[in-house]
């Protein structure tokens, strides 16, 4: 196993355009990182940096406390799993286990007992003479996570490895590759554009946009304390919702939705020296007020809207709620949407109530929404205003022995078990099922810092 450091990590094309540009993180021995972001955000380009497909155009990478810029992608001693899993058509399961050891000389006893430890833990004993032709997505992936294990190497590298499987399957995969990944407790990076994923395997993510780390932290950090606009934006499913705010001299907020008023400290300082602000509320901050428990109730705004459609999906609930918004705030949220390689984020709401709320589509409904979890962020900028830097901290720690503690329980086990991973074995996609533990500090960087 091995840490690795990227130092400034800079990658420039011919036509000088940096597809990564000035990049720092700090992967612990043994930790699980994830550089998420949508499409052209570098982050693929980076992890081949890391393995060394591609070249640096500046800065350094560091693995396991050796600078490796010029070494070549075999000197480094990592594995790759591709997205294409990158098998042989006419080699058997176990030669293409085998495939690594084979180039590299080593003995068939060795051969035998590694390839043979890799089936059992990877559950492919009864389909090693097999051709790659006769299994299916979800056993080929496995099949090329074998090949990657066997190399006993410092690190793996992942490429998006479920983007070609259907949904069902990547749910069961990302359980495996969890699982997986705690049994050996092996140092791992893994590229994907799925927040889903991100939010479900990592101990840290790392957001990326244009070439640029917006911040990494642990999911739970993310989720509830993003830096910016856009990783609040990226982050989360349904998205988070964005409303012009103006700030008036009463200490409350003009909404679209009526006054809104500012309940914590923090909120109060952010509107100092703004006239209008962006205000992002998740959709889970909101519920039909005729369901809001009393206590609660005084703890947040009432609001009365016109509801356009709702989605009763079982054990839960979605309305969309129209609003009105300047010309200004219209073109912002739509340049967000590009950024963010998403559909359009539009001028309305997107709220989850309870499954049993009477409220229906074409009808007015009051509306409670929790104004301590809201989040102010300037419009011209992009930065969230009422980020707690501390409580950001304190998520990432309350997770962190939760976390050793489970890597030990399954370093411990038996070859071929597995502890049960917190919210990784639905496969139902939603998203804060598991907050990752972050293996040190808070560990967030933000857009335009330095350091990790």
């Amino acid at each position: 196993m091995a840490a690795i450091e990227m130092k400034h990590i800079i990658k420039k094309y011919g036509d000088g355009f940096p597809a990564v540009n000035d990049v720092s993180i700090d992967i612990a021995d043994g930790e699980f990182v994830i550089l998420v972001g949508p499409s052209g955000c570098g982050k693929s380009t980076l992890l081949r940096m890391i393995v060394g497909l591609e070249d640096i155009t500046d800065g350094d990478m560091i693995i396991n406390g050796q600078r490796v810029n010029e070494k070549a992608p075999r000197d480094r001693n990592l594995s790759m799993v591709f997205q294409n899993y990158a098998l042989y058509p006419h080699l058997t399961v176990y030669e293409n286990i085998a495939f690594p050891l084979r180039l590299s000389k080593t003995p068939d006893a060795d051969i035998d007992k590694r390839v043979r430890e890799a089936s059992t833990l990877l559950e492919l004993d009864d389909h090693l003479e097999r051709k790659p032709a006769n299994l299916s997505g979800g056993q080929r992936q496995r099949v090329a996570m074998g090949r990657a294990i066997v190399r006993q190497a410092d690190a793996f590298l992942f490429d998006e490895p479920l983007s070609n499987l259907d949904a069902k399957l990547r749910g069961q995969m990302r359980t495996e590759i969890s699982r997986l990944q705690r049994r050996l407790g092996i140092t791992t990076v893994y590229v994907t554009h799925d927040q889903t994923e991100a939010m479900t395997l990592g101990d840290r993510v790392a957001v990326m946009k244009k070439g640029i780390l917006q911040q990494i932290a642990s999911p739970r950090e993310l989720y509830e304390q993003p830096v910016n606009l856009f990783v609040a934006g990226f982050i989360g499913s349904p998205p988070m919702n964005f409303l012009p705010a103006e700030v008036r001299g009463d200490g409350k907020l003009q909404t679209p939705l009526g006054p809104i008023a500012l309940t914590t400290d923090l909120q109060r300082q952010a509107v100092q020296g703004h006239d209008v602000l962006l205000m992002g509320v998740r959709p889970e901050a909101f519920e039909d007020a005729k369901l809001v428990d009393p206590d609660k109730r005084d703890k947040g705004d009432v609001f009365n809207a016109q509801v356009d459609v709702t989605e009763w999906l079982g054990n839960e609930q979605y309305a969309y709620i129209p609003f009105e918004a300047s010309a200004e705030i219209r073109d912002q949220l739509r340049d967000l949407s590009r950024e963010l390689d998403s559909d359009q984020l539009r001028t309305q709401l997107i709220i989850a109530i309870d499954s049993t709320s009477r409220i229906r589509a074409g009808r007015t409904a009051d509306i409670w929404v929790d104004t301590r979890r809201m989040h102010l962020f300037d419009p011209k900028t992009g930065v969230n205003l009422t980020r707690d830097e501390q409580a950001g901290a304190r998520l990432t720690a309350e997770v962190e022995e939760e976390r050793r503690e489970e890597m030990e329980e399954a370093r411990n086990m038996p070859l071929g078990e597995a502890p049960d991973v917190q919210g990784s074995s639905s496969g139902d996609g939603s998203v804060g099922a598991r907050d990752g533990a972050g293996s040190r500090s808070s560990g967030t960087q933000e857009a335009g810092s330095r350091r990790v």
